[in-house]
This record gives C-alpha cells, sequence and structure tokens, in this order.
C-alpha cells in the first residue's frame, strides 16, 4: 500500500503552449485536452509508488489536465481515487485549480443494497466517500456511471443536482445511458439550472455503437460534450495483439478482455489497419485515437497506460496529421462498415 509521495513537483514549464491540445466541451466553458488520463487499471493495489507519481506527473506536465476516475477503480474498488488523492495532496495541491477531475458512481461498491446502482442514498454516500479517499473538497465532475433501470429516473438526476448544489461538485454528467434516457437526462438538468457537461461512452473503431444508435448526434446537437474510454479497445487497437496473446497483455491476465475475442478474422482487420498507420507514419494506436477524434462532436479521449512511454505514443495523436476523407474511407472498408 502506498503510505507517502514525496514532497511537491516542480512542473514542466511551457506545459500550456499547444493550445491546439483542448477542445471546449460542448457549448460549455471548460476547456479539456484531447487526451485524458484514464485511472481505470494499473492504479490499483498492485500499482508500484513510483510509477503511479510518474504517470500522473508526466501527464501533467504534457497539459493534461482532465483525469477520469470513478469510486470502483481499482483493484480494489476505491485505491485509484486514493493514490491519485495521495498524488494530488502531497506534490500537485499547489496546482489544484489547473486540474480538472473526474469521478463516478453506479457500480457495486460496498455491500448491502445501498452500494450500487443510481439511488438518491447511494449516489449521496458515493460522493462523500470518494472526497474523503481524493482529499478534496469538491470534484469538478460526478458522472451518474451506467443507466439504472429500477431507481426512477427522475431520483438519479434530482441527485446529481442536488450534489452541484451541495458544493461537492461543479459539473455533472452522464455515462453509458441508452439514447432515450439521456434525452431525458439533458432536458431535467437543464431545467434545473445543472446541464449536462458531457457524456461519457465507449467509441473507438471496433465499437461504434453510440454514433449507430445516434447518441452522438444527440449530445452534439444539445450542446453537451462527449468524452470517449476505451478508444484503444483495450489494447486491441495497438500493435499488440497482430501475432497472437503475448505474455502479461491484459489479454492474458485481465477477465474484462476476454481471448475468445481475438478471432482469425479481427487479427487480419487489425494488422490491415497497422499497415495502414505505418503507411502514415504513425503508431497504430496514434491513428486510432486521431480517428475517434475526428468524430464530429467528441471532446475528449480518456487513454489508460502501464509506462509513460505508453503514455507518451498516445499524447503524440495530437501532432498527427488528420486522416482524409479518403483515409476515412479506407478504414470503414478495412471494418466492412
Amino acid at each position: 500500500m502506498v503510505k507517502h509521495f514525496g514532497t511537491k513537483h516542480t512542473v514542466a514549464g511551457g506545459r500550456y503552449d499547444n493550445k491546439d491540445f483542448y477542445n471546449r466541451c460542448g457549448k460549455s466553458g471548460i476547456l479539456l485536452p484531447k487526451v485524458s488520463l484514464g485511472l481505470w487499471k494499473g492504479f490499483g493495489a498492485n500499482a508500484s509508488e513510483r510509477d503511479v507519481k510518474s504517470m500522473i506527473h508526466y501527464a501533467f506536465d504534457n497539459g493534461v489536465t482532465h483525469f477520469d476516475l470513478a469510486n470502483n477503480y481499482g483493484p480494489p474498488p476505491g485505491t485509484a481515487e486514493m493514490f491519485f488523492g495521495k498524488v494530488m495532496h502531497n506534490s500537485l495541491a499547489y496546482y489544484r485549480d489547473e486540474v480538472f477531475v473526474s469521478t463516478k458512481a453506479g457500480y457495486e461498491m460496498w455491500d448491502g443494497p445501498y452500494g450500487n446502482w443510481g439511488s438518491r442514498k447511494s449516489l449521496m454516500a458515493s460522493i462523500d466517500q470518494s472526497l474523503r479517499r481524493l482529499k478534496m473538497r469538491y470534484v469538478d465532475l460526478f458522472y451518474i456511471h451506467r443507466y439504472d433501470p429500477l431507481t426512477p429516473l427522475d431520483e438519479t438526476l434530482q441527485a446529481l443536482v442536488d450534489i452541484v448544489r451541495a458544493g461537492k461538485a461543479l459539473y455533472v454528467g452522464i455515462s453509458r445511458w441508452p439514447l432515450e434516457a439521456t434525452r431525458y437526462g439533458i432536458e431535467y438538468l437543464r431545467k434545473r439550472d445543472v446541464p449536462c457537461l458531457c457524456f461519457q461512452g465507449r467509441l473507438n473503431m471496433l465499437d461504434q455503437a453510440v454514433a449507430d444508435e445516434g447518441v452522438l448526434d444527440l449530445v452534439r446537437t444539445e450542446g453537451v460534450g462527449f468524452v470517449s474510454f476505451s478508444p484503444l479497445a483495450q489494447g486491441l487497437l495497438t500493435n499488440k495483439y497482430l501475432e497472437g496473446v503475448p505474455l502479461q497483455s491484459r489479454m492474458s491476465r485481465d477477465a474484462s478482455l476476454q481471448e475468445s475475442v481475438l478471432t482469425p478474422e479481427l487479427q487480419q482487420t487489425l494488422r490491415a489497419l497497422n499497415n495502414m498507420a505505418e503507411e502514415r507514419g504513425n503508431t497504430f494506436a496514434q491513428m486510432a485515437l486521431r480517428w475517434v477524434l475526428q468524430q464530429e462532436g467528441v471532446t475528449s479521449v480518456i487513454v489508460g497506460a502501464s509506462n509513460t512511454f505508453q503514455l507518451r505514443d498516445s499524447l503524440q495523436c495530437v501532432d498527427c496529421a488528420p486522416l482524409s476523407d479518403e483515409e476515412m474511407a479506407k478504414i470503414a472498408q478495412i471494418l466492412g462498415r
């Protein structure tokens, strides 16, 4: 368990020089980095103090202001918030107003009937727990993490409104809700003067459901930002799995990415995409991230990383040449769309 992260970090100068690194989030006053750092994987109890600290510091030194968490990130649940809170408290506290911290609630977090889903009881308890772990008075953005089919939408949404009015979050967001519930939620929040800042959904070359179902169009027309999680499909859209499943890869050790997904047909698709990226002078990951960022309405992509080398590769996607219409058409053809 991490006990101490050291002294105040001396940040890099010029970290905000690249103005093109930021997108406006919908019609709000918030600018988010095109590449944000997510702490879903690799920031649990088995993470090393040095790696956790170095990745957060490296991200911040390179202009990343948005750090995406959730109450259940770890493992065990809560660990990622605790680790990030220690880094902020011990070495980045002076820069709190330069950092945009998001967290979420809605997945199972503690025993009993109130540690899950979207009831007012659960959300109110969760934001308080998150703030204690993060050692913060407020978070910048608080999401409902998933759609709850049993709790009335008004109860969930009003809890979000009251969390903002209590000063525990500056903005609220919706993650992974279906189209009509999202439409209702945006309208409910707007009428109570706590507008939905952004929608977080899975969007990558292999999973375009949010676009196909109309969610991406909806949030764009409503002036709501869109933040993509899993833009690299948990590593599938990198060169890692072109020849099979390597040892120590996520697929070999993490149930969230099943080996059965990697069919011969998918490998053939991945190789074709990788060849295209190499022809452009990009890594596969850079081209995949660039593709997501070019979808109309996308504000930011959330990337994970095991080390600063992976993070640096992802950040460089912003400086890659835009994909042309012909290249976008070729990618669609490779994907069979």
